[in-house]
């Protein structure tokens, strides 16, 4: 019974890693666009804390939503991919403000998405109704 009320949260919490995730992507690619195109808001967006605290976030979402998918479906797929995609986003913080940053997070945040989709996909199979019964 406390399994069933718990699962809408999981799922939740995939859905809003997802959106996190778009929203990442389009702050590298705006920031690349305002400030090589336009010069104008790099002190904003290119602020390393904004990048810390993102990772930060995305990191929680991820290890509540896909660990525990991971634990309770005994799929590590989802969860390898997003770790994955965690390690690129981390890298990325290692690297100049630039490109090469932006290209290391929109591969990073790709690859948590679509862990997160993956946990998803397999909360509705008919595999996880029929073994975990959510």
């Amino acid at each position: 019974m406390l399994q069933r009320a718990i699962n809408p949260i999981r799922q939740r919490l995939d859905r809003i890693g997802i959106g996190l995730s778009g929203l990442c992507a389009l702050h590298c690619l705006a920031s690349i666009v305002l400030v090589s195109g336009l010069g104008i808001g790099g002190e904003l967006f290119f602020a390393p804390d904004i990048h810390r605290w993102g990772l930060v976030v995305a990191t929680l979402v991820a290890a509540v939503a896909i660990g525990w998918g991971a634990l309770r479906h005994r799929m590590a797929m989802p969860f390898v991919i997003a770790m994955t995609g965690l390690t690129f986003m981390g890298g990325a913080l290692a690297v100049p403000h630039g490109y090469k940053e932006a290209i290391l997070t929109i591969i990073g945040v790709g690859l948590v998405s679509l862990g997160h989709i993956l946990n998803l996909r397999h909360c509705h199979s008919a595999a996880c109704k029929e073994r975990c019964g959510d």
